[in-house]
Order: structure tokens, then sequence, then C-alpha cells
């Protein structure tokens, strides 16, 4: 058994983080100090459910309410204690809220790494995973070509995929200036039981349940297309770099990078394929319309496409297949029809 760690997790409450929690607890004996400001999309009532079924894991867990906006103050700092490894999760993540409103939506991001760069700053943690989006890279030019590689041109096309790319600048700079130990991770269209209700695969199922068309944006030849990745995967590909991957530091008069990493997928798929997959795995008919809105939806890409290979080649698999994590979520949400409704 591992010496036991302690990880930050910020944004824990989403729902990536309350799926990254349960895989923690489930494979190591770490504690873990969840820090959330609960105003967005993290909802506690995640947490209550995922550790309904796990009460041992609630000696394991610290929650702690803070905007991370704001500096981590020193009662706070107190209550966290020390950490080994910090994984910043938080952040907003709504494109379509990014392009309506940018200029408050940007500064939160960019704030809020700010201040969990400051707080490793001082601790000296052994690891700062800064967790981004395929979205910084901009769109691919086709379903299945142009997939971007580590350090491929950062061409942001909405203030949302530009805040990441912001965070990302800004954990680099702390990695050459401060010798904060960052590593970068970039990973696609994240989906899992406990998912909002205003993600596309959610969309799709409850248009199923309610015996209605879903609206496809595209047109015949030319639909958008993404990687899909259940969160549980996501969160054992992090795992496996804590575990194996320790971060290089920065050697000064050097032009060298922090390590970073693409985490997508197994199955690329448009958006079609995906609402053809998730009617036949629910066993009904697709009901659908498309709609050719690509070119009047200014910052919205019709491709996303991460190239894998650096991470399968240091030995990580995915534990759970498309299909079966796919499955496994719609039984889930056919079964707590109240966490598709949420809103």
């Amino acid at each position: 058994m591992e010496n036991k760690k302690k990880l930050l997790l910020s944004g824990i409450s989403g729902s990536i983080g309350v799926h990254f929690m349960a895989h923690i607890f489930t494979n190591t004996d770490w504690n873990i100090v969840g820090i959330d400001s609960f105003r967005h999309r993290g909802w506690s009532e995640r947490i209550m459910a995922m550790t309904k079924e796990h009460q041992d894991w609630l000696s394991r867990l610290t929650i702690l309410t803070h905007d991370l906006t704001a500096p981590i103050s020193p009662m706070m700092k107190e209550k966290i204690g020390h950490v080994d490894y910090i994984i910043n999760m938080a952040s907003l993540s709504d494109v379509e809220a990014s392009i309506q409103n940018p200029v408050p939506f940007v500064k939160n991001n960019v704030d809020l790494v700010l201040t969990m760069l400051e707080y490793a700053r001082e601790i000296k943690p052994e690891v700062f995973i800064q967790i981004s989006t395929d979205e910084v890279y901009g769109a691919s030019s086709s379903k299945y070509g142009d997939l971007r590689k580590e350090w491929d041109a950062i061409i942001p096309s909405n203030p949302y995929a530009a805040s990441k790319a912001a965070q990302e600048a800004i954990a680099i700079s702390y990695w050459r200036t401060y010798g904060v130990p960052v590593i970068i991770t970039n990973t696609m269209n994240n989906f899992g039981e406990y998912q909002q209700p205003n993600k596309f695969p959610v969309i799709i199922q409850k248009a199923i349940m309610e015996d209605r068309e879903v609206v496809i944006h595209g047109k015949e030849g030319l639909i958008g297309s993404r990687s899909y990745i259940h969160s549980r995967n996501f969160a054992d590909a992090v795992l496996f770099l804590i575990r194996n991957c320790p971060p290089h530091m920065h050697v000064p008069n050097s032009a060298d990078r922090p390590d970073r990493y693409s985490i997508a997928g197994d199955k690329q798929l448009d958006n079609l394929e995906l609402a053809q997959l998730i009617a036949k795995l629910m066993g009904k008919e697709l009901k659908y319309k498309l709609i050719d809105s690509h070119t009047a939806r200014p910052g919205h890409d019709p491709h996303y496409g991460l190239d894998s290979t650096k991470l399968y080649s240091l030995g990580w698999k995915s534990p759970l297949s498309f299909e079966d994590s796919l499955k496994n979520t719609i039984d889930f949400q056919m079964e707590n029809q109240e966490w598709i409704k949420v809103q």
C-alpha cells in the first residue's frame, strides 16, 4: 500500500470532479481536500450522491467552500493543511456563456488559476496538474484527420478557449519563474453519470425519452464531431500521470517546456453518429433534424481532435470501453432521471 498522500482538488463538485474524487478513493488510500465555490455548474448534491454508498470515503474527504477568484486566506490554508498534489480542475466552461459575456468569464478563469498557482508556489507540492481542453488548439480540419499533438499551435476560437489558453500560459510562466512542478493535460468532451443537463449526450437522451426530435447542428456531409471520454477514464489517466510521470523541472537559460499530455477518448464520432448510438443503446428510434448553424454560430468549431499517442506509449489504457461506459451512463440516467432534469 502506498504512503497516504493528500490531494487538493479544485472544482470537486463538477461532473468531472466527482468522478475524479470517486476514482481516487477507489484506487488509492489518499485523502482529498475539495475546494469549490458551488456557484456555477458544481452541485453539492453530486458529492452527497457519490458518497452515499461509500460512507467510508467521508473520513478521507474535506470540503471547503471558497471563491477561487479571491486569494486563499490564512485560515483557509490552515484548513487545507499540507498537500502532496494539486489538481486544478475549476473553470467556467460554458462556451456560449463565454461568447455572450466574455469579460467576467475570462477574468474568472484567469483569476482562479493565479490563486491556485500562488498557493502551489507557497506550499511546493510534488505536482500541479492544470486541466485544460482540446479547444485551445482551435478547430480541426475534418472529422478524422488533423489530430492535434502536444505543443501544436494554440489558436483559440472563442473566449472560453482563450481563457483556458491563458491558464496554460500562466501555469507555464510559474513553472519557469518559480519552479512550480506543472503538468498540463488537454482533454476532450467528458461524459458520465451526474452530468449537466445542458451537455449534448444528456440533451440527446432526454429528447429520445420524451419522443422529441434531436437537433443536430450541421448539414449532410458537414456535421460537427468530437471524441468523447468517460470521466472515470479521464481520472484514470490523470492518476496514471501522478504515479508514473513526475514533472521535469525547468533548466535555467534553456528553451524547455513543462510536460504536457493529451487525453482523448478512444472513438471519434460526429454528433449524428452519437445520437444514433445513444438511441440504439436505449432501444429507441431516433428522430432528428439537421440545422446548419455552424456558420451562424461564431466561435463554435465543428471539429476537434487530439492525438493521445504520447500517453498510450507510456503504457496507459482506458479501463472502460467507450460503448460500455456510454451504456452505463444511459442506464444510470434512466434509473435516476432527477439528474437529467436538474436545471
